[in-house]
């Protein structure tokens, strides 16, 4: 299918995806956002995981309303042969097959790689789990908090003398999301040239791992194991976090000398300014417990905004440490059409983060809100894989769907 300008740039790609919870249904929302046919494919009664997990919205998880615009979803009991052979029929019109079971399991359900590739030899089809399909940990159960620990992230995560810190939001699940979406992109622009599809393995290990990047190059020059510093950094002083006089926290950015000397200018300080032993990055660093002491004791001074507009007015990159409520009223957020509302048929009017990607000829689009459990069963059967309507009633009787 060509892609014209205005068109979003999936135009045309269908998605099969049989993924749940967190990773996986968020690589398929953002196939979706650039315009995919994303459908999802869930289990009778219960559907993704995440339907059951609080708050509730008239009934409608906030969590699974927050990663599943833009699919359609049917019920399928992979269990069955009725359901798999359903499921045959959609994967040869499909493009991407999208899974995040444990090794094996796909096996156990007959929906595998080898399986599918005979249904569909253009299939990309697309495994997710926590520690890859190869190796001595790939069947062990794991989650983000679980990876975040083995992928590096909480080592050098938290204060110096305190317990290790988990990242607040499951984000080597998200990750695992975002390099399945560049492996299937990557995956369908080889199927260009080829003509067939290939088995992508994308592990939470590995890009918890690949993040990180230069404390991992630290460590190769080196050979020491870098402490845990609170939000600050081992190179640059002050780079980190402080605590404002009305208890609001605030982050001081002085990335070089020039900075520096901006930071001291705009909160007065003008004897550290000339100070020989903050002058130049080495000097603060050597002397990083004295000066972070000093300055932390003048930001108590004043209120978190107070000096904000104080250093903005010199130039000094320098922001606030926001909650979730400063975040969805912040101008720039608002600006980047970061918070949007959607109309849901069971919740009413919900909001929804904005797409990340901008595309200025094929921009993304959000089309239709997180569907109900089997909302598009009859649809996607009779269109797309062919039934007829005794057909689909029969799988119902069977329990199928």
């Amino acid at each position: 299918m060509s892609i014209e300008k205005g068109d979003p740039p999936l135009k045309g790609i269908r998605v099969l995806d049989l993924s749940r919870v967190l990773a996986g249904p968020f690589c398929s929302m953002t196939l979706s956002d650039l315009g995919a046919e994303v459908i999802k494919v869930e289990m009778p009664g219960r559907g993704d995981d995440t339907r059951a997990f609080p708050p509730f919205i008239d009934g409608a998880s906030s969590y699974f309303l927050s990663i599943n615009r833009g699919k359609k979803s049917i019920t399928l009991d992979l269990k069955t042969d009725e359901a798999r052979e359903a499921l045959y029929r959609i994967a040869e019109k499909s493009d991407v097959l999208l899974e995040n079971f444990r090794p094996g399991v796909t096996e156990r359900l007959g929906v595998h790689y080898d399986k599918l590739r005979e249904v569909n030899p253009r299939l990309v089809y697309c495994s997710i789990s926590s520690f890859g399909q190869t190796g001595p940990y790939a069947k062990w159960p794991g989650y983000d908090l679980i990876i975040q620990g083995m992928g590096g992230l909480m080592g050098i995560t938290g204060d110096p003398d305190g317990p290790p810190v988990r990242i607040g939001v499951a984000i080597t699940d998200i990750g695992a999301g975002m390099w399945a979406t560049i492996a299937i992109l990557s995956a369908l622009r080889a199927r260009e040239s080829t003509g067939e599809g290939q088995y992508l393995d994308v592990s939470m290990i590995d890009g918890a791992v690949s993040w990180m990047t230069y404390m991992a190059g630290n460590y190769f020059t080196t050979g020491v194991v870098p402490p845990k510093m609170g939000s600050a950094h081992p190179s640059i002083v002050p780079y980190q976090a402080f605590v404002a006089g009305d208890g609001k926290g605030i982050l001081i950015a002085a990335g070089n000398d020039r900075l520096w000397g901006l930071l001291c200018d705009g909160m007065g300080l003008q004897g550290m300014k000339e100070d020989p032993r903050y002058a130049a990055a080495e000097g603060r660093v050597e002397h990083r417990d004295l000066l972070i002491s000093a300055l932390q004791e003048e930001f108590r001074g004043r209120s978190r905004d107070e000096w904000l507009e104080a250093l903005r007015a010199v130039g000094f990159p320098c922001a606030p440490v926001y909650t979730l409520d400063e975040i969805f009223s912040d101008p720039q957020v608002l600006h980047r059409k970061m918070l949007l509302e959607m109309e849901h048929p069971q919740a009413g009017t919900i909001k929804q983060i904005g797409p990340t990607l901008k595309l200025s000829e094929n921009p993304c689009r959000l089309t239709t809100p997180p569907p109900l459990l089997g909302q598009h069963n009859e649809e996607v059967l009779k269109e797309l894989a062919g039934y007829t309507d005794e057909e689909v009633e029969a799988l119902r009787k069977a329990k199928a769907i």
